[in-house]
């Protein structure tokens, strides 16, 4: 199997350096892989996708997706961690919902692009 190489490189390098630029650094890097692998749980999918909707406790999240509450719980720590969602508590009861729309768009686009695909 012969193996192919790139025949034509950009002489100047000025598209290069401008898209050089415009790359994420590697902090940037990093955190956006972060949130692309919290995400990519079908069950942290089905509970952002949710609190997309509406602000919701753990045991309402639990009935909704047929998980244990400590699952739930579990998932929602991991998404807290990073920032996707927030809580508040109103006497003994935490609520949780999206931290902000940013998360909604990332869904929005996924579900555009699965769409398209089936």
């Amino acid at each position: 199997m012969k193996k192919e190489f790139c025949q034509f490189i950009d002489m100047d390098g000025r598209s290069v350096v401008r898209l050089k630029k415009a790359l994420p650094n590697l902090k940037v890097s990093q955190k956006m892989a972060e949130t692309f692998k919290i995400l990519s749980d079908p069950t942290r999918l089905k509970i952002v996708s949710a609190l997309e909707r509406d602000e919701l406790c753990v045991c309402d999240l639990a009935v909704l997706i047929g998980l244990n509450q400590s699952l739930v719980s579990h998932h929602l720590q991991v998404l807290r961690q990073v920032n996707v969602v927030t809580y508040h508590r109103s006497g003994k009861m935490t609520y949780y919902s999206l931290s902000d729309d940013h998360i909604s768009s990332l869904l929005a686009i996924a579900r555009d692009h699965v769409d398209e695909l089936i």
